[in-house]
């Protein structure tokens, strides 16, 4: 046991002497959550609209009123046809326009939404926050109630993604960096001569990146909660549970990177190659699963953070129980045995 000891106190102490390794541990988190939280966001705002009615009624005035009250649109201009809307569509100076027909007010007509589509996804979403913002049943319309995000913030779908991601690459970069470093210095040989067992020395390296990243995972959930305003519905206790279950996830495909490289530059463009570009576009991070094409949904199958920011989408934001998401951390779990099991078979008592 002092033998265990000894040697988490020393991986520690290589991590606290590291200046860098502390920035990327704690500062990038920072960064990134501030970063996608404030500055990219998909949240619809100030969008400048222009309406094309026929009439003044009192129904039709109502549903301008609506659109010219909300936070997202700005009436940048009334015209009598949409031929004048769709041309100051064309010329970029509005992004929307909303048609009222003529007979809007007998609930004999409806309207028409012209959308400049050149980004499609914000398109569809303008759309949807106009329909939303006039939804009123009077009028023949379907009143909209929004689930879980009735403020439709882009945080509430970020923050667990952002936690996904973080999550897997420091865990995975810090930790597969270790026992390479230990053979670019000479001191492996030292490690194997030790009477320490190899699952020892495994475990020893791993404990200190296991605090640290759980002391990232505090720092995450108190940036989302107190600063991003992205609430915390389901148990504290199991989004602690589910996260430190991927936590060892990642320890363990760091750790099996790290036996496989010779270098510390190629464990991190290993850690960066393998997992930068599944994590960022085939999780669910910044894209549906469900709306890939099949080969890449197989994929994305293997992909740990698909699962974990999967679970925490369901734990935080829509506060269900662990029994909604027990199929994730079924695979997690999984996944977990299966990688670390090949770490320690890869590790090796001699140097080749």
């Amino acid at each position: 046991m002092k033998q265990f000891v000894s040697f988490v106190i020393k991986e520690t102490r290589h991590i606290l002497r590291d200046r860098r390794t502390m920035l990327i541990l704690f500062g990038m988190p920072v960064a990134l959550m501030l970063l996608f939280g404030f500055a990219i966001t998909n949240d619809v705002r100030n969008v400048r609209t222009v309406v094309v009615t026929a009439s003044s009624d009192h129904l039709t005035q109502q549903a301008i009123d609506r659109l010219a009250a909300s936070e997202y649109f700005t009436i940048v201009a009334h015209v009598a046809v949409p031929g004048d809307a769709e041309r100051m569509i064309r010329s970029q100076k509005a992004d929307l326009a909303v048609v009222f027909s003529p007979d809007f007010a007998s609930k004999k007509g409806g309207v028409q939404l012209i959308v400049d589509g050149a980004d499609p996804n914000m398109a569809q979403q303008w759309a949807n926050y106009a329909s939303g913002v006039m939804a009123n049943a009077q009028n023949g319309y379907v009143e909209m109630k929004m689930l879980y995000n009735p403020q439709m913030r882009s945080a509430y779908n970020f923050v667990p993604a952002i936690m996904g991601m973080l999550l897997m690459l420091i865990c995975a970069m810090m930790t597969s960096i270790s026992i390479v470093r230990e053979k670019e210095k000479g001191t492996m040989e030292v490690l194997l001569v030790s009477p320490v067992r190899p699952l020892m020395i495994i475990v020893a390296k791993a404990v200190p990146y296991l605090l640290l990243a759980f002391g990232v995972l505090v720092v995450i959930l108190l940036l989302a909660r107190f600063v991003l305003g992205v609430p915390l519905q389901g148990s504290l206790v199991w989004i602690v549970v589910v996260s430190l279950i991927y936590i060892l996830l990642a320890l363990s495909l760091g750790l099996l990177i790290s036996n496989i490289a010779q270098t510390q530059l190629v464990a991190l463009l290993l850690s960066a190659m393998v997992l930068l570009m599944p994590v960022v576009m085939l999780s669910g991070m910044l894209f549906p699963v469900e709306s890939m094409p099949t080969i890449l949904q197989w994929v994305s199958a293997i992909v740990p953070p698909r699962y974990y920011i999967s679970a925490m989408r369901k734990l935080m934001i829509m506060g269900v129980g662990i029994g909604e998401v027990a199929f994730e951390v079924a695979v997690l779990v999984a996944m977990t045995a299966f990688f670390l099991t090949i770490a320690l078979k890869k590790f090796n008592k001699r140097l080749e």
